[in-house]
Order: structure tokens, then sequence, then C-alpha cells
């Protein structure tokens, strides 16, 4: 361990998860690796290379517009690009720094854009399946334009329990902005948009 140095960055958000089992962190990525990251985002959405999400995993999915109306594009880390090679390098670095602090165990993750229309949503869930409970921790980074205002709606609202009483935690989607939260914890929901809502999506996973 005598090569170790703490990231206050990453102990910032270790202390919120410890604590409340979230944490909103606003400079997880620089401002410019924001803006490449949307640009990549909006070039792949406008090659017409999203689809309609889904609800469930891999052996049990099926669109339900009623419950999610994003559209998404899964990234593949084996075929990543020059800016997805950015994004990939700092949530590995994290996932380096949780395993050797934390000793969570995480192997695996799974990340996808999304895009959520003017007019959708995604009603109240668990970010974990019945048949498959390796995701434990799930991440938001919002790629939003500059001047997303708080009446654009899409808030992601985080349902907490304190002392029986449930309290609701709405947080908006401003550009640049990383939500962190335990997957097999929290409820939570994307409430309507009003404008269309950027981000990147996903979950770090154990065996």
């Amino acid at each position: 361990m005598s090569d170790f140095e703490l990231n206050p960055k990453y102990e910032v958000i270790i202390d919120d998860l410890m604590q409340q089992k979230f944490c909103v962190a606003d400079d997880f990525f620089t401002p410019d690796e924001v803006n490449i990251l949307r640009g990549n985002l909006l070039k792949k959405y406008e090659e017409n290379n999203f689809k309609k999400s889904a609800i469930g995993n891999l052996a049990d999915q099926h669109i339900a517009e009623a419950v999610r109306g994003d559209f998404i594009l899964w990234m593949d880390e084996e075929i990543q690009d020059e800016v997805e090679t950015v994004f990939f390098n700092r949530i590995n670095d994290f996932v380096n720094y949780l395993n050797r602090t934390c000793f969570l165990g995480i192997q695996d993750k799974e990340f996808h854009y999304a895009l959520y229309p003017e007019g959708t949503f995604y009603k109240r869930h668990l970010d974990t399946f019945q048949n498959d409970s390796r995701r434990k921790l799930s991440m938001v980074c919002y790629l939003n334009d500059e001047n997303w205002q708080d009446d654009f709606g899409g808030e992601l609202a985080i349902y907490l329990n304190e002392n029986g009483v449930e309290i609701t935690q709405n947080i908006v989607p401003k550009k640049g902005r990383m939500v962190i939260f335990e997957s097999q914890v929290l409820e939570h929901e994307v409430k309507t948009v009003k404008q269309p809502r950027l981000s990147i999506t996903g979950w770090l996973k154990t065996r």
C-alpha cells in the first residue's frame, strides 16, 4: 500500500454512499470531458444507432412505454472509440479505488448512452432483477446542455427511508453531474422531461 494515494474526490463519494447510500458529484469528469462525451452521444444518436429501451435483463426483456420512454445505445469497452476511452479510463480508475479501499469486489460493469425525448419518463423501480442481483452501484452522468433549467423536468427522484418515513430526493440533471447510488437498495424514477435529456447510465457489478 506504500504507493497508494488517497483521492479526495473519490473519498467524498465513498463517505456519501456510506452515510446516505447515494452521492451527487459535479466534478467526476472535467468540463472538457463532459463536452466530448456529449458530442459523442449526439453524433451516435444522429446516426440512428439508438434503440427503444426495454425493461428486464437480457433473459427477460420487453418494451413497456408506460414504464420507460428512453432510447439507448450500449457501450462496448472492447470496441470503444477515442472518446469512450476517456470515459472508461475514469470509470476503471474509480472501480480500482473502490475495490482497494472498500473491498466491494466489483468485477464487471455495463454502461449505455441514453436519450429521453420530450414527454418521456421512467417509472419508479429498483436497479436489480429477480434472476440477477449482480448490480452493486448505479451511475448516471448527465450530458445535458449547459442552460438546463429546473422546469425542464427530468429530475432523478430517489426514494429514501428515514426512520420509517419516506423522503424523496429530487436531483436536477445538470450538465456534468454524476449521481451514484446503491442499486439494490434505492428505488428511483426519472420524472417526465420537457426537453431532450441526455446521459450515460450504467452499473458496477459483482460476479
